[in-house]
C-alpha cells in the first residue's frame, strides 16, 4: 500500500533522520497500532545479544513479522517512536532503521527513556495504515 505523500514544509526544522515531518493518508485506509517490540528472538523470548546496531535489527525484523502478520509490509508505516536508554546510539538507530525503510520514510519521534523491558537498547512502536 502506497502512501500518499510526506509533507515537507520550510517552515519548521528539516528532518533530521530517516523520517517526514508528516506523513498524509488516504481517507480509506485502516489504522493498525503496533506495540513497542525490544530486541527479544522470537523463537526463544529472550533478548539478543549484541549492540545497539543488532538490536535495532532485530527491533525492525519483529515489527516485519507483525506487519506480515496483518498482511502488509514496514512501507505502510506512518508513525513510528524509537525509545533508547541512551540517546547517544541516535546515529547508529538511524543507520539501522533506514537500511528497513525507504522514502517517504514514516514519521517519528525519538526519546531517551530510564529503562526499557529485558534492559533493552531500544524499542519502536508504530503506526501503519492498511
Amino acid at each position: 500500500m502506497a502512501l500518499t505523500h510526506a509533507i515537507q514544509t520550510t517552515n519548521a526544522p528539516a528532518a533530521i533522520g530517516p523520517y517526514s515531518q508528516a506523513i498524509e493518508t488516504p481517507p480509506s485506509g485502516r489504522f493498525l497500532f503496533l506495540s513497542g517490540q525490544v530486541a527479544l528472538d522470537p523463537a526463544t523470548g529472550a533478548l539478543i545479544a549484541g549492540d545497539v546496531s543488532a538490536q535495532t535489527a532485530q527491533v525492525m525484523r519483529n515489527l516485519q513479522g507483525v506487519l506480515a502478520a496483518a498482511g502488509t509490509d514496514l512501507s505502510a508505516l506512518v508513525k513510528t517512536t524509537i525509545y533508547l536508554q541512551d540517546l547517544a546510539d541516535f546515529a547508529a538507530v538511524n543507520e539501522v532503521y533506514a537500511s528497513f525503510l525507504r522514502a517517504p520514510f514514516p514519521a517519528r519521534a525519538t526519546v531517551q527513556v530510564a529503562r526499557l523491558p529485558r534492559d533493552a537498547a531500544v524499542e519502536i512502536d508504530g503506526i501503519a495504515l492498511i
